[in-house]
């Protein structure tokens, strides 16, 4: 991995790093690498979401092992030196930067541990189709629901899942969250 943080300009590391202390305090569901990994092939530089999410992996628990032993600044430097030789100077710049003005603030809450073993949800899009012919139905004008859910799962990496329903479909999934609602009224 160092070998790929080598290859991120700093300005862009930053924004990760950042990200994923936000995340960590539970300001943000999710880090987004697709859009930051596209942002960054944009500026000529190759890598992959899968290459992305894997520093951000490795990063967000540096910080979350760091913020439950309660590091200092210099001894998260220290330790990482120790522990990671190969590692840019530049993200280490970054990563003491980003741990002095925003590390302190991770929360490591007994409630944060036990949520961080679910997804959480971030966005719902859905549109309205409908299928007008295919190779075997000349007339077929059927009506479907096309649903994409963006989802940050627990590592923080937001994903999107997409699906589609029959109309019977979705007045089922329908019916199921006007029945969530009314659970949620009573509480």
């Amino acid at each position: 991995a160092a070998d790929k943080i080598n290859l991120i300009p700093q300005d862009f590391f930053a924004e990760l790093c950042e990200q994923i202390i936000q995340h960590l305090n539970h300001k943000i569901p999710g880090v987004n690498t697709a859009e930051l990994c596209q942002r960054i092939q944009t500026s000529g530089i190759e890598i992959n979401v899968g290459e992305l999410a894997k520093i951000a992996n490795i990063i967000s628990l540096l910080f979350s092992t760091a913020a439950r032993n309660n590091l200092s600044t210099e001894e998260l430097i220290t330790t990482l030196s120790n522990a990671v030789s190969a590692l840019p100077k530049h993200a280490v710049q970054v990563i003491r930067h980003v741990w002095n003005e925003q590390g302190k603030s991770i929360s490591v809450s007994e409630d944060a541990r036990n949520m961080a073993t679910v997804g959480q949800f971030v966005d719902i899009k859905w549109k309205l189709g409908v299928a007008m012919s295919s190779d075997t139905c000349r007339s077929l004008k059927y009506p479907y629901v096309t649903v994409t859910l963006k989802v940050a799962d627990p590592s923080g990496q937001i994903t999107e899942k997409s699906f589609e329903m029959t109309i019977p479909q979705f007045k089922n999934f329908f019916r199921q969250f006007k029945e969530m609602a009314a659970v949620l009224e009573t509480v």
